[in-house]
């Protein structure tokens, strides 16, 4: 395994980071495919013992379930000061609105119940899972500082967002003296490109770490076209949602990644991900088997050339928004807005 720096952060993480979402009691959630405490804690003990020390999880994820079986592993396999976990909490509920609960209050609440899940003190990633355009961003900013101050996270990221939210909300916090947001968690991987319009090298810039998810375009990047996949993808109609609406555009790049792992000799997993890796700091690697974490991990060490890189990367073509950040957006005048992770709906103005 190999590591980098997170950011401008003293955070030393793998270059491959353990997604969590497959993990959690399946009958806690909108998620049928994810694994039970004994799989999940097979994958994670497998994940550590390659050198993967970069976790990342949510209270999203199956009702908190999948923090909880990610804290009791890491605290049977792992020593808590050699790794490095990332969670994530969702926009305020329309429960909460209408109560009147205030974005440094859900934050506070969100940030005690995930620790509590985890059975940690701290966290060393605290994600701002989603944009929340009802709630006031000098809220959000101020929750998050809060948290940071009170030392129950070490630093704070975000996801599924605009590079111009981004800007907006590390130019507030450094006028107010708050913390800024050191990651971004986005939509980005061989066949969905679209961040590098503004994201990419905004964050280059800026020195903000890329930790994309669907790193795999939910294993469409790691299988052949026609080949059987997991349960999740015959399951995930959120994945379905994302990818199948472009699927032609999609074809000769996946097709080409399956020529390039039969001249190498290795897995479309590894050809995938070794061109993400060379892009961003820490891709987000879902596993519902331990094959996954291996193959990604056998990424690490792919070099592609240059030639490599073109053949990829030639036959893209503009993407429709897609995903999280197609429902959760600013909406025409006079429009509800309905805000979701997949198909669980949290809330409408």
């Amino acid at each position: 395994m190999k590591y980098t720096r997170l950011g401008g952060t003293d955070l030393e993480v793998s270059r491959i980071c353990m997604g969590c979402m497959g993990f959690g009691d399946p009958s806690r959630g909108q998620h049928t495919w994810t694994l039970d405490e004994d799989r999940s804690r097979e994958i994670i003990k497998r994940g550590l013992d390659l050198g993967v020390n970069f976790f990342d999880t949510a209270i999203a994820y199956q009702s908190g379930t999948s923090e909880q079986y990610l804290g009791r592993a890491i605290r049977d396999f792992a020593e808590r000061d050699r790794v490095v976990i990332a969670t994530k909490f969702l926009p305020r509920t329309q429960e909460e609105m209408e109560k009147g609960v205030s974005g440094q209050e859900h934050i506070s609440r969100m940030i005690d119940t995930s620790l509590s899940n985890l059975g940690m003190d701290r966290v060393d990633l605290y994600i701002y899972h989603m944009w929340d355009y009802n709630t006031p961003l000098y809220d959000i900013m101020e929750g998050l500082d809060r948290a940071v101050k009170a030392g129950k996270t070490r630093y704070i990221g975000i996801s599924n967002c605009f590079a111009w939210q981004l800007s907006e909300a590390n130019a507030l916090a450094e006028r107010e003296g708050f913390h800024k947001f050191v990651s971004v968690q986005g939509h980005y991987n061989l066949i969905y490109r679209e961040e590098e319009r503004e994201m990419v090298p905004y964050c280059r810039e800026k020195n903000i770490a890329l930790t994309p998810y669907s790193a795999l375009a939910g294993g469409r990047l790691a299988r052949r076209p026609g080949e059987g996949g997991t349960k999740r993808a015959a399951e995930d109609a959120y994945a379905r949602f994302k990818y199948d609406a472009a699927a032609d555009l999609d074809r000769e790049i996946i097709s080409r990644a399956a020529e390039l792992s039969g001249r190498y000799g290795v897995s479309m997993t590894e050809i995938s991900l070794a061109w993400l890796i060379s892009k961003v700091t820490s891709p987000v690697v879902g596993a519902t088997k331990l094959s996954h974490i291996e193959g990604a991990a056998k990424a690490v060490d792919l070099a592609l050339t240059e030639k490599d890189m073109n053949y990829l990367e030639e036959s893209y073509r503009p993407h429709p928004l897609s995903g999280v950040m197609a429902q959760n957006r600013p909406q025409a005048a006079g429009e509800k807005h309905v805000w979701s992770v997949g198909d669980q709906k949290i809330g409408r103005d």
